[in-house]
């Protein structure tokens, strides 16, 4: 990696961070070297979007009786973290003082890296780093896509989707990438999961070309060409496919999941969302059914928005819910206890208790984060308690609350997506030799 132009400097910090060049979930090791002995230090992380916003962190450490920190192993005493944290520099992430209000870090262009600068102060440092000169520095790359990773648009049968291949021959076992209300197309999370040996296609669903073209919202055949494209893809395993399910992506994978005659998933993944909607109908009539709730919407001090409570309480009427108990797959819940979004707490509880009834709770996994809140993401993503966010129907903007505290939101993502691919790979892989490398960086 490039190294910074640094003024010369009487003690020869040296500054390395390693490996310079991973995947975004992939931990790295920051040491600091030849500084004084118990000298006082700001290690500082500055990263610039694609949408021009500028991001930092930073820590306060002392170095060691030979001048050296290992970000790693010691502990820092104050910043935008504390104690021990060895990829606080990347999850602690804010928008640098000055920056509007409501910012949320998101990869658009996954074929680049998120590039990182990272750099060593002299003294206990909070603001002003750009004033200052750093005593070393060096820039690390984060990517989504490992090295061979094909990214291909979808445009067949009338899809707006993308699809990740990870490198090899394959074929691979395949899995739907839907996110929520926001609409778009949003492509970071499936690059990753190509990235980790899955065939993973990101899908719009709300915003795609053809809703674009007719103002009508897109109905269950939607879903089950996405899944019949992957389906008949050469590089995917036809029998070998989940669906993965953010917030309103939830309400659809476990739609699809229990009724569709068409979509038979290997496995499902649902974080932060609900099995509460009509049964009649598909998304025109469940985003209706919140809209009739809307008067529930609650405002913070702030004028931040809370939604959690438009589905509750969880009703009893069976018309109104997903009958989980008839779920023929293994499924896992992910749930900030914290969200202040979705009620995804109670819909958990709910499930599991219709799931248990019906005898098919041995089929469910439920990974419940105390103080997390709705946008659980991949490892070290930067937390955003808030945000602005805008309404697919009026295209109006305003501001969400989503929840979580920063320190176990980010544990939560970190132990989450552990899991995540411990479950898909046990449930898409069990019998089957992957030909890709779980790491390729």
């Amino acid at each position: 990696m490039p190294q910074l132009k640094m003024e010369e400097k009487p003690c020869c910090a040296a500054l390395s961070v390693q490996p310079s060049r991973g995947l975004v979930d992939e931990k790295f090791v920051v040491l600091v070297q030849n500084t004084v002995p118990s000298c006082p230090l700001t290690i500082h992380a500055s990263h610039q979007c694609e949408d021009g916003h500028s991001w930092h962190a930073f820590a306060h450490y002392t170095s060691d009786a030979s001048g050296a920190v290992n970000v790693s192993e010691d502990c820092s005493v104050g910043g935008t973290y504390s104690g021990v944290e060895a990829m606080g520099l990347l999850w602690s992430l804010k928008p640098v003082p000055g920056s509007k209000p409501g910012l949320r870090m998101r990869k658009k262009n996954v074929q680049a890296p998120m590039v990182i600068t990272i750099s060593v102060y002299k003294g206990h440092l909070t603001e002003g780093f750009g004033d200052q000169v750093p005593l070393a520095g060096t820039e690390v790359e984060r990517w989504y896509m490992a090295p061979g990773v094909r990214r291909i648009a979808v445009t067949e049968d009338g899809l707006t989707a993308t699809l990740f291949l990870p490198s090899g021959p394959g074929p691979f076992p395949g899995l739907l990438d839907l996110w929520g209300g926001g609409g778009q197309l949003v492509e970071y999370r499936a690059a990753l999961l190509a990235s980790h040996g899955i065939a993973a296609m990101a899908l719009d669903y709300l915003t795609c070309k053809y809703t674009m073209e007719t103002g009508k919202m897109v109905e269950q055949d939607y879903f089950e060409a996405a899944y019949t494209f992957l389906q008949k893809h050469p590089k995917v395993l036809s029998s070998r496919i989940a669906m993965l399910g953010l917030s309103l992506g939830t309400s659809v994978t476990l739609k699809t999941a229990v009724y569709s005659e068409v979509i038979k998933l290997r496995c499902a993944v649902c974080i932060s969302g609900s099995h509460v909607q009509p049964l009649d109908g598909f998304l025109k009539e469940t985003l209706g059914y919140f809209n009739e709730n809307s008067g529930k919407t609650c405002f913070t001090e702030d004028n931040e928005a809370i939604w959690r409570n438009l589905l509750l309480p969880i009703p009893t009427d069976l018309s109104l819910k997903v009958d989980v108990g008839k779920l023929q797959c293994p499924l896992m819940l992910i749930v900030g206890e914290d969200d202040q979004n979705w009620c995804a707490y109670e819909s958990a509880m709910d499930m599991k208790e219709m799931m248990e009834r019906a005898g098919n709770s041995y089929l469910l996994t439920l990974l419940l984060y105390p103080n997390a809140g709705h946008l659980i993401e991949p490892p070290y993503t930067p937390h955003a308690r808030s945000s602005l966010f805008r309404d697919v129907k009026s295209r109006q903007k305003l501001m969400a609350l989503w929840g979580g505290q920063t320190l176990e939101h980010s544990r939560a993502q970190e132990d989450a997506w552990r899991k995540l691919l411990v479950f898909l790979r046990k449930n898409l892989y069990g019998g089957v030799k992957s030909t890709s490398p779980l790491s390729n960086l």
